[in-house]
């Protein structure tokens, strides 16, 4: 009889390292899995050409939904996922992080009576006017296991009255990933004209940073004011080169475009970086752990303990430049090592399953 069968849901390329952690600790453990793609993200720049980065293989299901607002991406993946869990009902769905499509398909899930796994579980910036903030909590309040990336987080989802059985601290998916191919990316040759440790990377996304085109305009001149400093580099999001378009904005000088970069890729470009400016939650986690300076352009973080470790700071376009300088000039705290950020959060999840599964056939 074969072993217990879950679901691995992918929405969108942050997804895949997490996943990958997961993918990879469970090989010869007896469970079984399955790679559920809903199509969030889904050219080549954007979700396949990190497939094989990561050492995953082509999900085994495409659900082809893509595109329009929340309540369509939502309802649209909510209804592709019941279909297929309809079709084969796994034992467990893993749903890793806080799009759209992930809340989507703990949803569809629990109204299936399935149990939902939520790796990432237990993160909080506190501003309800995200979306982001919004599908994390709902994913929490309806996961039936919750895998949080460090002991504070865990204890948070314990006083917000989750089961003790449930909330596991298993450390950061990412960070397995990032253990995994740091060595190789380190020797990638960089993008043509940047010199390693010479140079910036910028990565912006989130819709309050490029969605409004006073909000971005004002990042851009913050961004030209840092570059007269510091050259820059900036592989543009799908999104962002939309929004740039439709404003009639451009970079400035001093900033490199590049397109999306493969995993590897992007992971070489940070190795070999002065430091990071970004929006993005996963490139906090990835530098502080390569002990590169980040400076976050949002007004609050959903992982705090990267401001603790002291590599990840929160900047408004107003004091980046300024925090650009003191980085060249070396006045920037060096990170600390986080407890559990150690590659290792892909076999304490499967720990954690092997326990649940254990306990369900002794029921």
């Amino acid at each position: 009889m074969s072993g217990p069968l879950l679901h691995l849901v992918a929405a969108t390329r942050p997804n895949l390292p997490k996943l990958a952690a997961l993918w990879h600790a469970l090989a010869g453990t007896g469970f079984s899995a399955r790679i559920v793609h809903t199509g969030q993200h889904h050219d080549a720049a954007m979700f396949a050409d990190h497939l094989a980065d990561l050492g995953l293989p082509a999900p085994d299901f495409s659900l082809g939904v893509a595109g329009g607002g929340h309540a369509a991406l939502t309802g649209h993946t909510m209804m592709a996922c019941e279909a297929l869990w309809q079709r084969e009902r796994p034992d467990l769905v893993v749903v890793p992080g806080d799009v759209d499509a992930s809340l989507a398909a703990a949803l569809a899930a629990r109204k299936l009576g399935l149990m939902v796994a939520h790796l990432e579980a237990g993160l909080r910036c506190g501003d309800r006017l995200m979306p982001e903030e919004i599908n994390r909590r709902a994913i929490d309040a309806i996961s039936d296991l919750l895998w949080a990336p460090d002991h504070a987080t865990a204890e948070r989802l314990l006083a917000e009255g989750h089961a003790p059985g449930s909330v596991r601290a298993v450390g950061n998916a990412m960070i397995d990933s990032l253990v995994r191919n740091l060595p190789e990316a380190r020797w990638r040759p960089l993008p043509a004209g940047l010199t390693a440790c010479r140079y910036g990377v910028v990565t912006l996304h989130r819709p309050a940073n490029v969605d409004d085109r006073a909000a971005l305009a004002a990042l851009l001149d913050a961004l030209a004011e840092a570059a007269r400093a510091l050259p820059l580099a900036w592989p543009v999001h799908p999104r962002t080169a939309k929004r740039l378009a439709e404003f009639g904005l451009a970079l400035p000088e001093g900033i490199t475009p590049l397109p999306p970069l493969g995993y590897r890729d992007f992971l070489a470009l940070l190795a070999q970086a002065r430091l990071v400016a970004t929006d993005s939650g996963g490139i906090q986690e990835e530098a502080v752990v390569m002990n590169l300076p980040c400076l976050t352009l949002r007004p609050s973080t959903e992982r705090p303990v990267t401001l603790e470790a002291g590599g990840n700071q929160l900047v408004t376009p107003a004091s980046l430049p300024g925090a650009v300088a003191r980085i060249l000039a070396n006045d920037f705290p060096p990170a600390r090592p986080i407890p559990l950020w150690d590659g290792k959060a892909g076999a304490r999840m499967v720990a954690h399953l092997a326990e649940l599964f254990a306990l369900r056939d002794a029921a």
